[in-house]
């Protein structure tokens, strides 16, 4: 127990004293007007109170990602506690922030377009495809995720397809209406409901008779049943995404670079939302520890149930909020994955839409590159689960690496200690690239030649930047001082 309150004690204070440091370095202006006033359409640039967009960032960040990939992360043991707190302080939050105040710095431009500034054409294009890819998988996920456990909770009464039909008609809606009609309306809602549901966990844990397993030499070791198959590093770091780092945000945080009125917001809205996810994250991670008996009881739990983290996360609500936890659990378990689908649609739009340069006034325009989105995302249906999940899983994290390496050149560019991303670009570089040699949807390699295979992968990438920057910053025709 004292381990979980340190470590929830530890991302609060990360907040106030490292996104204090980060945002120093990246040096706010706030009397510079923002997209959101100066490009005002009505349709996606629309100015909004901090409160709703601190809710819809967060909703829209958050998803399955820190209660799924949390759950999942809690079978390795207490090690997920440090990458939670470390990756969201260190990552996550950089990540964020950088990402997020770039996008408001280049008139809420997407991520693939800002990647594209300051690592050049060759970069932007490859971002323009992998962020739509990897978008159109969140939309996938999100739709046949929330669908199965829809269909759980019912007992199979409609099917599965009905309640995929249901979300889908509601993604076209949400992707093409104004964001003031519809996702700000309820994103603040489901916000408070997922919070609300995590702060009853944190109650719960801390009245209950729950053991949460301590931070120990001993215990900083993979528990896992078959640790040779899921290797801690870098599986861990894949697993838990959305509660450490993950490159989703990166492709929502320009929907609300669109929507704030001032610079100074952006540590709330883009830091603070990471260390919230990292909050929860942390609370569904010691849940899943104790409400099984111990990581032993959760890891045989989920094997029993095919590694099914919807139905753990259902018991755990259920079993330690009782009535109240169903209704939250509907709300937070269902709510949040299906609204974070509808704006990985919607960032999907939009990216096409600065591709294209298309304006997206006209509801005929919005309608034109949406449908192609959701035709593919409905075949992808087709395909297993587990597969699209796990290529999510990856390809998410491989964006996080790209943009966090974007920060860099950008810090570099313009003089700016630029060790707050380089750090995290480099450690994330290790994970993806030994990730893909490791693991069995990739080349599936023993773990010493990944090992080391991952390693030259990170020399490789490193030169390659390095040479590209000092090329790059001699012939900048983007203004140093943004």
């Amino acid at each position: 127990m004292i381990s979980f309150l340190l470590s929830v004690a530890t991302l609060i204070i990360g907040y106030f004293s490292y996104g204090k440091i980060v945002e120093r370095i990246f040096g706010i202006k706030e009397a510079k007007v923002t997209p959101a006033i100066r490009l005002e359409d009505g349709i996606d640039y629309t100015p909004l109170p901090l409160w709703r967009i601190f809710l819809i960032q967060f909703l829209n960040i958050a998803g399955l990602g820190p209660i799924f990939g949390a759950i999942a992360g809690a079978m390795y043991g207490p090690s997920a506690f440090l990458w939670i707190v470390l990756g969201s302080i260190f990552a996550g939050g950089v990540h964020d922030f950088l990402s997020g105040m770039l996008s408001v710095r280049h008139d809420g431009l997407s991520i693939s377009e800002v990647v594209g500034i300051y690592l050049g054409p060759y970069v932007k294009h490859f971002m323009r495809f992998f962020t739509i890819i990897l978008l159109i998988f969140v939309g996938t996920v999100f739709m046949m995720g929330p669908a199965k456990i829809i269909d759980g909770m019912t007992s199979g009464l409609f099917g599965v397809w009905t309640w995929v039909f249901i979300i889908l008609i509601y993604y076209v809606l949400s992707t093409l209406l104004p964001i003031d009609k519809l996702i700000s309306k309820l994103y603040p809602v489901f916000g408070v409901a997922m919070l609300l549901m995590a702060m009853g966990l944190f109650v719960a844990l801390l009245r209950g008779s729950y053991t949460i397993p301590e931070i120990t030499i001993d215990n900083l070791r993979n528990m896992t049943i078959s640790p040779e198959d899921t290797p801690l590093f870098p599986m861990l770091f894949i697993t838990i995404a959305c509660g450490a780092i993950s490159g989703f945000h990166a492709t929502q945080s320009p929907l609300m670079a669109r929507c704030m009125k001032n610079e100074k917001e952006g540590k709330k809205v883009f830091f603070g939302t990471m260390i919230t996810e990292g909050i929860v994250a942390l609370i569904w991670a010691a849940a899943s520890m104790s409400f099984f008996g111990n990581i032993e009881g959760l890891n045989g739990a989920m094997i029993a149930n095919g590694n099914n983290a919807a139905w753990a996360a259902n018991e755990i609500s259920l079993g330690m909020l009782g009535k109240i936890g169903g209704v939250l659990a509907i709300l937070g378990i269902v709510a949040a994955p299906i609204t974070s689908g509808d704006t990985a649609f919607r960032s999907a739009r939009l990216i096409m839409a600065d591709i294209f340069k298309w304006d997206q006034k006209k509801i005929k325009n919005r309608l034109i590159i949406s449908l192609p989105l959701f035709m593919v995302a409905f075949l992808l249906t087709q395909i297993d689960f587990g597969i699209i999940w796990r290529y999510f899983a990856w390809s998410n994290q491989t964006l996080a690496t790209i943009v966090l390496w974007m920060a860099t050149a950008y810090l570099i560019y313009n003089n700016k200690n630029y060790f707050i991303s380089a750090i995290p670009a480099a450690f994330m570089t290790a994970v993806c690239g030994t990730y893909i040699l490791v693991a069995p949807e990739g080349f599936n390699l023993e773990n010493d030649v990944a090992y080391y295979g991952g390693f030259i992968i990170l020399l490789c990438v490193i030169i390659l930047f390095s040479w590209f920057v000092r090329k790059k910053g001699k012939s900048l025709v983007i203004p140093l001082k943004i």
